[in-house]
């Protein structure tokens, strides 16, 4: 069975191209899936069947083999690294949970520092 990697599917569409190893453009539909697969990252290598269909080659029957890491994972802290900001985050939030109690919303400033803070936390997370 040839192989390549998804250089682009579109989700909303429905289908996208793989580039096979030897650089052929195949057409990927989504009922070529497997059931319950998630819609395929460029990068992700696949197994298919070929079929030659109305507009040129169609996989048929797709296996994915490997799924690229994204950059995002590739860039994450170390796992230790983020629990000490976690745990600074959570000092943080506990200043501003206080601050909440007593009636007085953090400054403009420090809601943006602690918005800013959460998010890229989530980011991290996320990844």
């Amino acid at each position: 069975m040839p192989t390549g990697k998804v250089r682009f599917y579109d989700e909303e569409k429905g289908f996208g191209f793989i580039a096979t190893d030897d650089g052929q453009d195949v057409f990927l539909h989504a009922t070529a899936l497997p059931t319950g697969t998630p819609a395929p990252k460029a990068g992700t290598r696949l197994e298919f069947g070929v079929a030659d269909g109305k507009r040129g080659l169609q996989a048929l029957s797709v296996r994915v083999l490997e799924a690229p890491v994204s950059l995002a994972k590739r860039a994450r802290k170390p796992a230790d690294d983020m629990a000490i900001i976690i745990e600074d985050l959570v000092k943080l939030l506990d200043g501003t949970a206080d601050d909440l109690r007593r009636g007085r919303y953090p400054s403009g400033a420090q809601a943006k520092k602690v918005a800013a803070v959460l998010r890229k936390v989530a980011d991290e997370l996320d990844a």
